[in-house]
């Protein structure tokens, strides 16, 4: 069944795939980007390829303006039914060294914004008796990272948010689940030095990075209605290099 998807960041390597996916399975796709810029030229190249998606600018660290672009997006496109909150950002150091401007950030737009673009539109979820909420972590919140307790504490937090609001929704039709990717082959790890990025390889027991498609496979499908007996659930696709 079609349905409207808002993806946050859809955008970026994993965004992207995240949108095409959806729009793939038949979904109405809206996505949001931070700074006017980029959007143009991006849309024109998803339109090349048979992607029309909308797309709206708004700071999803900003509770106001995301109460905004929710409003408008209802307005001009309809109730949202499929939520990926997959916006964020890093703002990479050693806590020694971290001040409280890049631990503020990257809390405000990795977690703060799970709250801020969820708030205005689960009520109609659960009104309407159906939703799919899926909130993008990362395998650093799950067994942290050297130099981003910022990061790693504001993924953790992610999943922490999906297993009480997964709770509270359950039983109106609305599941809520949290992704955690690895290393994926996104613009920006492929622009790591080649030995870096063999060394990461190295620590991944499947021995290759992920593909942005793999987690975006994993995303439509827990945004589905066959995936309405999975809620509360932190799925993790990293090539088996962290278990747990």
């Amino acid at each position: 069944m079609a349905r409207i998807a808002l993806v946050t960041g859809g955008m970026g390597g994993i965004g992207t795939a995240i949108c095409q996916k959806l729009a793939d399975a038949g979904h109405v796709v809206v996505t949001t980007y931070s700074r006017p810029g980029r959007e143009t030229q991006w849309l024109a190249d998803q339109k090349e390829k048979g992607y029309n998606f909308h797309a709206y600018q708004c700071d999803v660290a900003d509770y106001d303006a995301c109460q905004a672009m929710a409003a408008k997006i209802v307005a001009e496109v309809g109730p949202v039914d499929i939520l990926v909150n997959n916006a964020g950002i890093t703002k990479d150091g050693t806590f020694r060294k971290m001040g409280k401007v890049d631990w503020d950030v990257v809390m405000r737009t990795d977690l703060d914004s799970v709250f801020n673009v969820t708030k205005p539109f689960i009520d109609g979820m659960t009104d309407r008796g159906f939703g799919r909420i899926v909130n993008v972590s990362s395998i650093n919140g799950q067994k942290g990272q050297f130099g981003q307790t910022n990061y790693s504490a504001a993924k953790a937090g992610m999943h922490g948010f999906t297993k009480a609001l997964a709770q509270e929704v359950a039983k109106k039709g609305v599941t809520v689940n949290t992704v955690s990717p690895g290393y994926i082959a996104t613009e920006m790890v492929m622009a790591v030095k080649e030995e870096v990025r063999n060394a990461i390889i190295a620590g991944i027991p499947v021995n290759r990075l992920g593909n942005p498609e793999e987690v975006a496979d994993l995303i439509a499908y827990l945004s589905g209605d066959n995936a309405g007996f999975i809620t509360g659930s932190n799925i993790a696709i990293n090539g088996g290099q962290h278990m747990f």
